[in-house]
């Protein structure tokens, strides 16, 4: 996409951040949201009453991140690379963001959880481990491969304290490629409406 091409360097490190911020804005305990990237000056060419909706008025950034709607099989850590997978992202969506909220462990409290019985059990032996750190992940990428993440630790719940960078969650990311890799067959982007991107969930603060 012609677009893609004149994106600035920053602009996904940019949106990165917007979506860290408004993600965080309605505290933490939420699911995980994925958003399409898609460029803003093709946005308000294309949609501009989407666009108004959205917040978009004007190109100054130049990615908006549109919401989507519930993904196939959900979120889980067991089925999240099966579900994303199961994506193909219109032509018009120049990357995806994906924000998720992770109980995050030392190695050797890692190691205590291998007896549990159930994926129950694992999630409350992780949740009352005085050891673990809670974390919001943003991980995105865009079509023809740039990748950025942001992560914010519940402890430390402060702009200031969000850290970021273009190899930050490269597990996720890798994931998230994974939207963007060619398919036998064709199915529909993961919402609905302008190109196959949902609107049913305004992003913007």
């Amino acid at each position: 996409m012609d677009s893609v091409a004149t994106l600035p360097p920053d602009a996904l490190s940019r949106a990165v951040i917007e979506i860290e911020k408004h993600v965080s804005g309605a505290g933490w305990d939420q699911p995980a949201q994925l958003f399409a990237l898609v460029p803003t000056e093709e946005l308000l060419r294309a949609e501009p009453q989407l666009a108004a909706e959205l917040g978009a008025e004007d190109a100054s950034q130049p990615l908006t991140p549109v919401a989507q709607g519930e993904l196939p099989g959900g979120l889980e850590d067991d089925n999240l690379a099966d579900a994303l997978g199961r994506i193909e992202w219109p032509d018009g969506v120049a990357g995806c963001a994906l924000a998720i909220e992770r109980i995050v462990l030392p190695a050797a409290s890692e190691a205590g959880l291998s007896n549990a019985e159930s994926d129950s059990e694992l999630a409350r032996l992780a949740g009352s481990d005085p050891r673990r750190h809670e974390v919001r992940m943003v991980a995105a990428v865009l079509r023809e491969g740039a990748r950025f993440g942001a992560v914010r630790l519940r402890e430390h719940d402060e702009d200031s304290a969000v850290l970021s960078g273009a190899d930050l969650v490269p597990t996720l990311c890798q994931v998230l490629s994974l939207t963007f890799e060619p398919s036998v067959g064709s199915r529909p982007g993961a919402g609905s409406g302008v190109d196959g991107i949902s609107d049913d969930e305004e992003k913007r603060p």
